[in-house]
Order: C-alpha cells, then sequence, then structure tokens
C-alpha cells in the first residue's frame, strides 16, 4: 500500500528556504553599506546644488548619474548660478531651456573618474605620463547641425579626423575641457601669467577649469569623482565654429578676410553615406548629411576637436593653435603680396592658399610664454610679438585663437622664392622648386641671402622643356637634335639649370652685378653647385661659354633674402667633355696650358676623338691642376716627365698618366674664394691601388695646392677659373710630385 504524501505541507518549508537564500545572496552582492552616493545624490544632499541638480533632471541625466558608472563632474554651485542668472538676464533655473541645460551637464560631465592629482597626468598608450595633460574629453558633442551653404540648406557634420581621411563613422567628435592645474603648470614651466593672459579678469588658483576656481577637489562618489566649481561653463566653440560666428558680425568682423579665404578655397562639403545613416537612426529623417572637410594639405582641420587622435587619448596633452590676421592687416597683404602678379585672388593656385594658412597654423597649444619655442606648420619660426601683437586670445574646446595685428611674415611669402611662387610666369620654375627638389627650402630661408636667376615660363618651354601634366612628368625636346626625352632624365636637366641659376651670398655678393664681373659658386653652402661667371649685367655657365650664348639679366625683383635677377636665356651646362676645354686652352696661341696639352693629347688616358680623359665623367665635379709652360720643363729637368710629350717607352707613358692624373682632384672643385680647403682625393692611384692626395689652401682671391712633400703651386689668376662641365681649370706655378708613402 503506497503512502500518501501531503505536498502542501512543502509550501512554508520551501518559503523560509528562499527567503533565507535572498538574505545571503543580497548580503553578498548587495550594495556595500561603506560606498558613498552616486554623484546625483552626492550633489542633491550637498544642498548648494540645486540649480545643477533641477539642470541634471531636465537634461535626463539623474537617471544616469544616479547609477554605476565612472565619471569626473565639475559641479557649478548655486553662487555661480546666481551669476550666470545675472549674466544672462534670467530670473531662476526654471528659464534655461532644455537644450541648454543639457549643454552645461554634459559639458561638466568628463569620461573617466579624475581626482585632482590625476588631471595633470595624460593617459598615454603606454602608460600614464606623469603632468603632462590639461584637457580631458566631456559628454558633450555638437552632432548634427542644420545650416545654409550657398543659398542651399544642408544638414552638416563637422570633420572628426585631419587629412584625407576626415570622418570616422561613430565618432561624435566630443568637445574637450581645459584645466590649469599647479602639477602641470610646473612641469611644463608656466606660471600665472600664462593663466591670466587668457583671462585678465580671474585668479589663477593652482586649480582651474577654465576660468572658474574649483573651490572644493576630491568628492568622492560611487560612480565618480565630483569637483565644485564656481561658474557655469557651456560648452566652448571650436576655431571653426569662432571664426564662423566673428563672420556673423558683418561689419563689425574681425577675421572674416582670412576666413573668406579659407572657406572659399580649402572648405568642401562632401556627402557621407555612414553619416547619413547615422542621423536618420537618431531622426527618423532622411536628409543627406555633409561632413564639413578642410582640404588635407592643412596641418590640421579646425573643427576637428579630437586633436591628432594618432592615440586615443592624445588630446588631453595638447591643442592646435591658429593665429589669425585682423581685417585691416590681411587685406593689405593681400593686395601688397599675394595679387602683385595676380588679378584676382581666385587666380592663384591653391598651394598658396594651403601654405598662407599653414603659416598661422601651429600642431600645439602655444602657451604665450613658450611662444619663441614654436613653430608653425611650414617649419618656421613664430613672427610674432605676443605682448604687442596680438589683440585677442581664446582658449577653445580644440585649441588657442590668438587674433594678430599683422601677418605672419613667412619665407613662401618674401624670399627670392616669392618672385616665382606668386607670379603666374613663372609657374614651371615654381613647380619643379616644389616637387621635393630642396630648393623651395633653401631659397624660402629669409635667414640665408641669395641671389636667384629666374627664367620664365616662355623662356623654359623656348629651351625644350615643358611639364606633361597628364603623366605627371617633365620632357624635354633637344630644340637642335628633336630628340625628347621624359620622365626622370628630362626633370634632372631642368633640376641642374635651375640649381645653376641659385647663388648663395651672405655677403651681397651680386648686388652691384650690373658694375662688376667675377666667378661665383652656385648652390647651397652646404650642397655646392657648379660655377658661373658674370660681368655687367651678363651671367654665363659652361654651356654659355660653349654655346656662345650668355645670359642678360632683364629685370630684379628685391625681397628680404636676396635678389631675384629676371634673365633671357638659361644658365646651361657643358656637354662638352673637360678634355676639350683644356684643347682649346692649350692651342691658343702663345698659351702656357700648351705643354700640359700636348702631354695630355699623346697620353693614353686621352682620348683625342671625344676629348675624355679617362677616370674624368661628365656630370662630377673636377678641379685641374694645369702647371704652366715653365713648371712643365722644370718637371722634365727634375726627371718627373720623359723629354718627349710622345714618349714610346712603357715607363716614360706611365709617368705622363700619373702626372697628369695627379693633377686633376675627384670629387671637388676648388677657386680662389675660400669655400674649399682641406685634403682631397686626385684621379691618381698609388702602387698599391690606395688612392692620392692633394691639400687645397684657399682664402678669397688665393689659391694654391701642397703635395705631400709641401711643394706648392699657386694659382696663376688672370689665366684660372675657367669654365668646364662641372669643374674649373687652374694654371699654377709649379707642378706637384706624387710621393710612395
Amino acid at each position: 500500500m503506497k503512502r500518501k504524501f501531503n505536498y502542501l505541507l512543502l509550501l512554508p518549508l520551501l518559503a523560509l528556504f528562499a527567503s533565507c537564500s535572498r538574505d545571503v545572496f543580497d548580503e553578498y552582492y548587495g550594495r556595500p553599506d561603506y560606498l558613498e552616493d552616486p554623484i546625483y545624490q552626492q550633489l542633491d544632499a550637498r544642498g548648494n546644488f540645486k540649480n545643477f541638480t533641477a539642470l541634471i533632471q531636465k537634461a535626463g541625466y539623474k537617471d544616469i548619474l544616479s547609477k554605476a558608472g565612472y565619471w569626473t563632474m565639475f559641479a557649478p554651485n548655486d553662487a555661480a548660478f546666481e551669476k550666470y542668472f545675472q549674466d544672462n538676464s534670467i530670473s531662476d533655473v526654471s528659464k534655461i531651456d532644455d537644450a541648454t541645460a543639457a549643454k552645461i551637464v554634459r559639458y561638466a560631465l568628463v569620461y573617466n573618474a579624475f581626482r585632482e592629482d590625476q588631471l595633470s597626468d595624460y593617459q598615454g598608450s603606454k602608460g600614464w605620463e606623469v603632468d603632462n595633460a590639461f584637457r580631458r574629453r566631456t559628454a558633450y558633442y555638437d552632432g548634427f547641425l542644420n545650416k545654409t551653404i550657398n543659398g542651399q540648406p544642408k544638414v552638416i557634420v563637422g570633420s572628426n579626423r585631419n587629412g584625407a581621411n576626415n570622418y570616422i563613422s561613430g565618432d561624435n567628435n566630443n568637445k574637450y575641457i581645459s584645466y590649469f592645474t599647479k602639477e602641470y603648470f610646473e612641469a611644463k614651466g608656466l606660471s600665472s601669467f600664462d593663466f591670466n593672459y587668457f583671462y585678465p579678469n580671474a585668479t589663477y588658483s593652482d586649480f582651474n577649469i577654465l576660468d572658474s576656481k574649483v573651490t572644493e577637489a576630491d568628492i568622492i562618489a560611487e560612480n565618480g569623482i565630483i569637483h565644485e566649481v564656481d561658474k557655469v561653463n557651456v560648452p566652448l566653440v571650436n576655431i571653426d565654429q569662432y571664426l564662423e560666428e566673428d563672420s556673423a558680425k558683418g561689419t563689425g568682423s574681425k577675421y572674416s578676410s582670412f576666413r573668406n579665404v579659407v572657406e572659399n578655397n580649402l572648405v568642401s562639403y562632401n556627402f557621407n553615406q555612414a553619416a547619413t545613416n547615422t542621423y536618420f537612426n537618431y531622426t527618423g529623417k532622411s536628409d543627406n548629411v555633409y561632413v564639413k572637410t578642410y582640404d588635407s594639405g592643412l596641418s590640421f582641420a579646425p573643427n576637428n576637436e579630437n586633436y591628432l587622435k594618432e592615440t586615443d587619448n592624445d588630446g588631453q596633452s595638447d591643442a592646435y593653435t591658429l593665429l589669425v590676421p585682423e581685417n585691416t592687416k590681411f587685406d593689405e597683404f593681400k593686395r601688397d603680396v599675394l595679387l602683385k602678379h595676380y588679378a584676382s585672388i581666385d587666380k592663384l593656385p591653391k598651394y598658396v592658399f594651403q601654405d598662407l594658412v599653414n603659416a598661422h597654423m601651429v600642431k600645439n597649444a602655444v602657451w604665450p610664454s613658450k611662444a619663441s619655442s614654436f613653430d608653425n606648420a611650414l617649419g618656421e619660426d613664430l613672427r610674432f610679438d605676443f605682448n604687442t601683437d596680438v589683440i585677442e586670445k581664446k582658449v577653445l574646446s580644440n585649441g588657442f585663437f590668438y587674433g594678430v595685428n599683422k601677418v605672419q611674415k613667412s619665407n613662401l611669402f618674401y624670399s627670392v622664392y616669392t618672385s616665382a611662387y606668386l607670379d603666374p610666369n613663372y609657374s614651371l620654375a615654381t613647380r619643379l622648386f616644389n616637387d621635393g627638389s630642396g630648393i623651395k627650402e633653401m631659397i624660402s630661408n629669409i635667414k640665408n641671402k641669395y641671389v636667384l636667376f629666374l627664367p620664365s615660363d616662355n623662356l623654359i618651354l623656348s629651351m625644350g622643356f615643358r611639364y606633361d601634366a597628364n603623366y605627371t612628368q617633365w620632357v624635354y625636346t633637344n630644340p637642335v637634335t628633336n630628340v625628347t626625352v621624359s620622365g626622370g632624365p628630362a626633370r634632372s636637366a631642368l633640376y641642374r639649370i635651375l640649381y645653376n641659376s641659385i647663388v648663395y651670398t651672405p655677403h651681397g655678393e651680386l648686388d652691384n652685378i650690373a658694375t662688376t664681373s667675377g666667378i661665383i659658386r652656385s648652390g647651397d653652402y652646404d650642397l655646392p653647385g657648379e660655377y658661373i661667371k658674370w660681368s655687367n649685367n651678363k651671367v654665363y655657365a659652361a654651356g654659355n661659354e660653349y654655346y656662345g650664348n650668355a645670359v642678360n639679366i632683364t629685370g630684379k625683383d628685391v625681397q628680404q633674402n636676396g635678389t631675384t635677377y629676371y634673365v633671357d636665356n638659361l644658365l646651361l651646362y657643358s656637354p662638352q667633355p673637360q678634355g676639350y676645354k683644356i684643347k682649346a686652352l692649350g692651342e691658343a696661341v702663345g698659351s702656357q696650358f700648351s705643354t700640359f696639352y700636348n702631354y695630355l693629347k699623346n697620353s693614353r688616358i686621352y682620348n683625342a676623338a671625344t676629348g675624355e680623359i679617362q677616370g674624368v665623367v661628365l656630370g662630377t665635379s673636377y678641379t685641374f691642376i694645369v702647371p704652366n709652360n715653365t713648371a712643365m720643363a722644370q718637371a722634365v729637368t727634375d726627371g718627373i716627365l720623359p723629354a718627349s710629350t710622345a714618349p714610346t717607352l712603357e715607363s716614360d707613358i706611365e709617368k705622363v698618366k700619373d702626372f697628369i692624373a695627379f693633377h686633376i682632384l675627384v670629387n671637388k672643385t676648388a677657386s680662389d674664394d675660400g669655400l674649399t680647403t682641406g685634403q682631397f682625393e686626385t684621379l691618381r692611384k698609388d702602387s698599391f691601388g690606395e688612392k692620392t692626395y692633394i691639400t687645397v689652401e684657399s682664402t678669397p682671391g688665393t689659391l694654391s695646392f701642397k703635395d705631400l712633400n709641401y711643394r706648392t703651386a699657386n694659382y696663376i689668376k688672370a689665366q684660372s677659373n675657367n669654365l668646364a662641365d662641372r669643374s674649373l681649370i687652374h694654371l699654377v706655378d709649379n707642378y706637384l710630385k706624387f710621393t710612395q708613402q
């Protein structure tokens, strides 16, 4: 017989067990008693944040700030709101609309919880960097904005990256808030001067949020940390928005001329499908969304709140700086500099606008006391006196803004480079200067003085050079042979000609070119070019002497770092081997080069058909040291050379070859200008195949050569400095003797 069991008797027992289990669960997993209240409850309980808690409720953030989380709140107290009401002519917190409430609350709210002593530290990709931060990302962002662009209504969103890839979907472009702490200021060598430069009517307190003071720091909450502040901070505009607000003032605008140049030439509005999808999901509206895009050639996008975003938090440690000239000075600059050779501003090449704006951009936060240690995006020092040239200064959400009463005196606009750069008649020379050749950087350096012999586009074209934009390459057609080369060889040929047209003149050596004559080395001090000659407004390179066509100077343009001379011909290099030039010198009636040439022409290292000397290559630098006839006779007497200029004995043939080779310097062109001194390699090798050397001594007006026995050969000035391909040929009063070491 089965016994019956009354299951109803189990119900009280189950209820008892369940009650015990819940008590244990709550005790284990429940909120610990020692935890502080969440941010909202903390603010509410303190009693002096009534206005702020009212805004938190109005903004819909009460629930968020009452739950678990990890926030920093810069909370304005009630006294701060009383001043805010007065400044904005409102009676109480009820008059603040929901949108403004959300702005105030979200801009006071920073992601992650930071004590005062942590705020000066940067959350780098490899860990905390102590005392290297003065900004934090807030919960506020502008999002999608309705604007009228060129008369058309559009939904606009700002760039959230710099460069070509300027918009990343899912990044809201949150605004940053800046603060100023004792730890950061001491680490960076800053002081209250830097704070008061931006906020002259505020007091630096060692812990300021913008221009407000932190009256109580490190109020610990369950879901973060509260810092009480004495001012209501509304979201700051970014640099782009500040300029837009200024332009909206119409005749009261200070910076609209600069902004118009940027907006008309370096800004575009580009449809973005990802942003359009996000906008639809957020609003249910089907409008197309356009990203306001700044040209990728700029150092940064003034509407990007994210700084560089090379690491996620790099905006904590740095920010942008833009210095903007006020309208009057900028308009003067446009008239006198930009439009000197252009009919209107829209005719200028885009790279001019890029350079102009980059000259006023710094990809760092430029602190006023440290301004001299920063360079602009062109690598130039900032040429502003921060005591007298700055008329307005602002800390904005993505950087510092300085309104200035002058235009940056950029190298590009006040140098010999400018003569080509800002004149459409010289665009071909400018193209080559700008293509990474290094010429642009060299001749635009206003700290060094140069002369530029500048050929026009028409002249370059007439000489057979052109630029093929379809294939992005240079093309050269020889006007005589009609043979065409393109790409690298064509560019190299024009580069050599234009580099030969640049002369470093630290002492104004060519200032009086119309009434003087002489020889001078082209190129830069660190990267020498070839030697050229001038005489009474005419200039010659080796090729001009070869072809018999001088370069005439037709005009000039005086710039801050020298003079540009406009010319009617190119400074050409010679296609002729150097041996032919020695031949011409040696065959002249009564020539002092004749004995040396007679030995050369009969030697085994000379090719009479081509004029080539064995081991001497066209396009390479050389110095030819030619003993005069008397010195050559002495070499014969001393047994250094055979008596016959056409020896038949092998030993004598070798003597001649070695003698000539020892009088040719390799990879170096020496003249009487003091630029080349020291010990240099010759063409001769010793019996072990090792290099041999000669010492060059030179000062302005003197030139001599010494062998290892200190035998000296002095140049004979009147018959020296003869031009050949990348070479000079000198007549000297002695021969040099090689001694095997």
